[in-house]
């Protein structure tokens, strides 16, 4: 018997080997490597145990190997997969030739019995094998079922302190029909990526039973947690497939399960050896996901009013096989008028590295290899794919040192803020394929980070005001108040549009707001030249100093922009409310101004006013407000019951005190000589149209006494027909 062999240094053999072994033997051997997988193989292959005998030594015919006991009668090996004969029987042996193949175990332990019979061995010499161990096992992270039925989960793999798992084929010994099963298990929104370092399909070169079809071992991945033959990742077999080394097989939910299955069975390990890979990948999405796209998201307002994104989670979009091209991620902002009409989308971080490949500066945005961020609105750019440059409105975000010292300070400013004119509004990541993977695969921070907010309800009315000469908003918006309840809190945004080259005076009128603070409510003006602050607050504590000058075309136009698009004049204001915002109510008026021309000192272009300081008739001037502004409107405007022109008062640096009633395009006077002088009055037609107004009504009157004397008659003669009966 020998106990506690050694790797390489043990073995076990017949008696007397390799001599002729006695009769009538029942010889027992305990094999332990202290190593798992304990293997027993014939280096010669030499393998000769039969009981045997017969008269002539020249015909005893020679018998290949037997494998179970009712082929072996007399002498025999019968080896067991354990400590001792308790354990399962491997197989029972016998005959004279070649062992072709090693035995390997479960364990660190064989057992191995061999039996001679009582007529003993004519010429066998018995066997000699080696012991020693499999160098086929690694420490997998999760729990076993059985000998080869595997659970790996998530918080296995993260309690062992690795990012990726191991499980390899099964390497030892195994009967007919045997059947190994590994279930990956993530968590919640988690995605599971297999893929085999090595991986060799062999034949299968020690069954235990004899198959002669296709497939007599498989291996074959589901994505699914069970074995759902609807959803196949991927089948390997013995006789036709071909291994696939370093492909990623990726899983479409949180879990994914192997089966390998074998009808031979076998005493060596399977002919389908592979060294496995997995690991775990938060899919996390923050909007819907898009179906048939690597990484899109569409976020509608009828499911949330705000929100976070950010860049995926699920790193491994950035592990680019080849020809796939740069990735493209696109996140679609969409809302309905009946909710809201506007989104704002605000860019709080970008973390992009170097792209090694390109040199290109962040000035060339669009046209570079750098990893960017597009923002476009398909409303005004026409273009529902990606625009090719900012021509058309488009902004184009990538690594600049201002966004990297805007991200270090502890309160970092946005790094771009977008407010949509519309419903739609997208945003598009593109990192270049060159160097995404080495940048960014198992990278944990965010390329961007971003928030979204749905604005401007019904409630607020149209967002967007075309250009005319004179306008009026009102808030609430009253025809709303029909089919949308008030909200808790309410923002609202209005794009004021004015014509070219022209000025404009804003004034507010019956401002209320809920109380005195300003979080409760309040009102403020941006001006293109300077989007990012306001240009006038108004709230509670300071209603009454509402007033603003007259805004230029200077003022309404945006600076220069790198993109070269160049919106509309236009005025920003914008209403924030909560607590009550029903409560609150408010007008706001505005006049569009013609400015006379200057001469390049800033001096008034006077060749264009008469000596009476009035505008000449050839000037498209009509009606000349007070004051030295040199402002005008249209002579439509005046005394329409409107205040339409500045009052000097109302100037910044005027030094005239006089009153905007007596002075503007309502004052007394000036409506009164309109009235008299306005050659535009026929007073021949109303004359005509008053007498011929009053023939009608007497013609009504005679028509009206008629028809009551006709009623009386009748009442009379039907009185007197009764009077007959």
């Amino acid at each position: 018997m020998f106990r506690d062999c050694r790797l390489q240094t043990c073995y076990v053999q017949s008696p007397a080997y390799p001599g002729i072994y006695p009769r009538h033997l029942h010889c027992s051997y305990h094999l332990n490597t202290r190593l798992p997988f304990i293997k027993l193989y014939i280096e010669n292959e030499e393998f000769n145990i039969d009981g045997q005998r017969c008269e002539n030594i020249m015909t005893c015919p020679m018998r290949p190997i037997s494998s179970g006991s009712e082929h072996c009668p007399y002498d025999y090996i019968r080896i067991y997969d354990g400590k001792d004969a308790k354990s399962p029987v491997i197989g029972t042996f016998c005959g004279m030739g070649k062992f072709p193949y090693s035995i390997i175990g479960t364990s660190e332990d064989l057992f191995v019995e061999f039996v001679s019979s009582p007529a003993g061995p004519l010429l066998n010499t018995g066997f000699h094998f080696n012991v020693g161990n499999w160098p086929g096992h690694v420490e997998t992270a999760g729990s076993r079922n059985g000998t080869c039925d595997w659970l790996l989960t998530s918080q296995d793999l993260m309690a062992s302190g690795k990012t990726e798992g191991i499980f390899l084929s099964v390497a030892h010994w195994y009967p007919p029909h045997t059947s190994c099963t590994y279930l990956i298990q993530g968590s919640t929104d988690q995605i599971i990526r297999l893929y085999f370092p090595s991986f060799r399909i062999n034949r299968i070169e020690s069954p235990i039973m004899q198959f002669d079809g296709d497939c007599g071992e498989s291996l074959t991945l589901y994505d699914a947690s069970w074995p759902d033959d609807s959803r196949i990742i991927k089948t390997f077999c013995d006789t036709f497939s071909r291994a696939m080394e370093k492909h990623d097989f990726v899983s479409t939910s949180s879990a994914l399960f192997v089966r390998f299955e074998s009808k031979t069975g076998s005493y060596s390990g399977s002919s389908l050896y592979y060294w496995a890979h997995y690991d775990f990948f938060n899919n996390t999405k923050f909007g819907r996901p898009i179906s048939d796209t690597e990484c899109d998201e569409e976020f509608v307002s009828w499911q949330a009013k705000s929100g976070y994104l950010r860049s995926p989670l699920n790193t491994l979009v950035y592990k680019r096989g080849e020809g796939a091209g740069d990735l493209h991620c696109r996140y679609r902002f969409i809302t309905d008028r009946r909710l809201f009409a506007r989104v704002i989308l605000t860019i709080t971080n970008t973390n992009f590295k170097d792209n090694p490949f390109n040199t290109s500066p962040c000035t060339n945005c669009w046209e570079s290899k750098l990893d960017r961020l597009i923002i476009w609105e398909p409303s005004i750019t026409n273009h529902t794919d990606l625009p090719s440059s900012g021509q058309s409105g488009g902004q184009c975000l990538c690594k600049s040192p201002q966004q990297n010292k805007a991200i270090s300070v502890k309160n970092p400013q946005p790094v771009a803020s977008v407010i949509s004119s519309s419903e739609t509004l997208n945003l598009e990541l593109i990192v270049d394929s060159a160097h995404s993977a080495s940048s960014y695969f198992k990278h944990p921070g965010a390329l961007f980070e971003a928030r979204y907010e749905f604005v401007h309800s019904p409630l607020c009315g149209p967002a967007i005001i075309p250009a005319t000469d004179e306008g009026e908003l009102h808030f609430p918006h009253y025809e709303a108040l029909g089919y949308t309840e008030p909200p808790r809190s309410i923002r609202c945004i209005w794009d004021i549009k004015v014509n070219q080259d022209r000025d404009i005076w804003v004034h507010f009128d019956k401002v209320r707001f809920a109380t005195r603070d300003c979080q409760d409510g309040r009102l403020e003006v941006y001006l293109p030249s300077k989007p990012d602050h306001p240009y006038l607050s108004i709230c509670g504590h300071n209603v009454s100093g509402k007033e603003i000058p007259p805004l230029t075309s200077l003022d309404l136009t945006p600076p220069d922009s790198h993109t070269g698009y160049i919106p509309s004049p236009s005025v920003r204001i914008q209403f924030i409310g909560s607590t009550t915002p029903a409560r609150a109510a408010f007008k706001i008026a505005w006049t569009e101004l013609f400015h006379l021309p200057r001469n390049p000192d800033g001096t008034l272009m006077t060749s264009r006013l008469t000596e009476t300081n009035t505008v000449e008739p050839q000037s498209e001037c009509e009606f000349l407000c007070p004051g030295e502004t040199y402002l005008c409107i249209p002579t439509r405007l005046v005394c329409n019951g409107i205040i339409n022109c500045p009052t000097p008062n109302n100037i910044i640096n005027s030094n005239l005190n006089i009153s905007s009633i007596d002075s503007g395009d309502e004052a007394p006077d000036i409506c009164a000589a309109r009235r008299t002088d306005d050659p535009d009055i026929n007073w021949v037609m109303i004359g005509l149209g008053a007498t011929g107004g009053t023939f009608l009504a007497i013609a009504c009157l005679i028509l009206l006494c008629r028809c009551c004397c006709c009623c009386c008659c009748c009442t009379k003669q039907h009185d007197d027909d009764d009077d007959d009966y």
